[in-house]
């Protein structure tokens, strides 16, 4: 006989009000209204003119806090509009046609406005703590594939991974993995294409921001040439950039003596060694590896890295740093795994543009809640943030001309949450 408890006996409706499908948003919606990303928004970005002008405020928040909990195409604002969920955010959140439209009004220099804006939102946030001060920060350099499909993507071109898409630069800062400062560049775009003035204006960025230490960069080889070397010594900055097996690198590598190369730590079934040289006036620290044993008959040769550096200090301290330049990627991964980067919602080169920096600027403020309400370390993660603080229902009741988020009972991180929002609400309003 059936159960009267079967799931088939559930009435479905839709008529609360006081819902909240994402009541974590909560966190992130709090630190962005103490950093006045609104009305830094409408300050910045003027579309005056254009058929998208008007509250551009609520329209890059709206897509902020879109992206911030999964969202990667344009309809995916429609989850803020669902219940109350729009009075736990502060603003107003617009339609997804408003939001398509507002993105296609925008031009190469109203891209460049939200960079100001972008730039602008660091500041207020290393100011509220989450900056590196007088201590030294490492940035790391990459470019990386925004892949695409389909043939209506304007400047969506075939690169050197033979895949359709756009080669946008990235800059992150190493602790951390915020986006320090990102550009859009069309697929065929060339790695170190830019990148000269892409680092002055990162450079007067972070100074802006208020990083008074020393700046170090790593980048791979794709933007190892002598102009961008100069550059990084006009900053006055230590750098460590992998370079090419051209001939004259190579000569370099083969007149090292045997006698040179020291034995470091290695994955068992392996054996590598380290030596140092000159080049170009700088240190040339090489690093090469070959398999021993059975496997060994598959690589018997051994395969050099090497990389061009400034820095003072032991050269396999420094090899061990260079190689954590990997760490870019998991901010990368960060930016794409259900988040903005993973797809670009027009066939329009500027509004691509304009949603690769809105996404980098939702990826900063999760990073920024993290650091400001003092969150677990191991949740640096983008989605870990997602599962655990922001993904959550909620129910918003007012009583006594007194608002309450009525969140699951038997949560498992209550002291985290209310921790992490006391701290957010102790930020100076700007």
């Amino acid at each position: 006989m059936p159960s009267s408890h079967t799931l088939d006996r559930v009435a479905v409706t839709f008529d609360d009000d006081h819902a909240v499908a994402n009541a974590g948003l909560l966190l992130t919606a709090s630190l962005a209204q103490h950093l006045g990303l609104e009305q830094l928004a409408d300050d910045v970005v003027d579309l005056a003119g254009r058929p998208g002008s008007g509250r551009a405020g609520a329209k890059v928040m709206t897509l902020v806090h879109s992206i911030a909990i999964g969202g990667d195409c344009i309809d995916d604002v429609d989850v803020l509009r669902c219940g109350s969920t729009s009075a736990v955010l502060g603003h107003r959140v617009l339609a997804p046609s408003t939001i398509g439209t507002f993105l296609r009004s925008f031009t190469f220099g109203h891209v460049r406005q939200l960079d100001c804006l972008t730039g602008d939102a660091l500041t207020r946030a290393w100011t509220a703590g989450a900056g590196p001060g007088d201590t030294p920060m490492t940035i790391d350099l990459d470019s990386t594939i925004e892949a695409v499909h389909g043939y209506a993507k304007q400047g969506a071109e075939f690169g050197h991974t033979r895949q359709r898409g756009y080669h946008p630069m990235v800059a992150t800062r190493a602790e951390t993995g915020e986006v320090l400062h990102c550009r859009q560049r069309a697929g065929s775009a060339n790695t170190a294409r830019g990148s000269v003035r892409f680092l002055d204006e990162l450079v007067a960025r972070v100074h802006r921001a208020g990083a008074t230490g020393q700046l170090t960069l790593r980048a791979d080889s794709g933007f190892w040439s002598k102009k961008f070397i100069k550059a990084c010594v006009r900053h006055k900055m230590l750098f460590s950039l992998t370079v090419r097996a051209f001939p004259h690198v190579r000569a370099v590598l083969d007149a090292i003596p045997e006698e040179a190369w020291v034995d470091i730590d290695y994955t068992p079934g392996g054996r590598a060694q380290l030596a140092e040289a000159a080049l170009d006036g700088y240190r040339l620290i090489v690093r090469r590896t070959r398999l021993v044993g059975r496997q060994a008959t598959l690589w018997p040769d051994w395969r050099h890295h090497a990389f061009i550096t400034n820095r003072p200090g032991a050269m396999v301290d420094l090899d061990v740093d260079h190689r954590a330049h990997a760490v870019v990627e998991l901010a990368i991964r960060d930016l794409k795994e259900g988040s903005g980067w993973n797809h670009a919602p027009s066939g329009n080169f500027a509004a691509n543009s304009a949603w690769l920096v809105v996404a980098a600027l939702a990826h900063n403020l999760l990073r920024w809640t993290t650091l400001i309400g003092g969150l677990a370390p191991g949740t640096v993660v983008a989605k870990t943030v997602r599962r655990r603080y922001l993904t959550l229902p909620g129910r918003l009741t007012r009583s006594a001309r007194r608002t309450t988020l009525h969140l699951p009972k038997r949560w498992p991180r209550p002291r985290a949450f209310t921790a992490a929002l006391s701290s957010i609400r102790a930020v100076a309003l700007c």
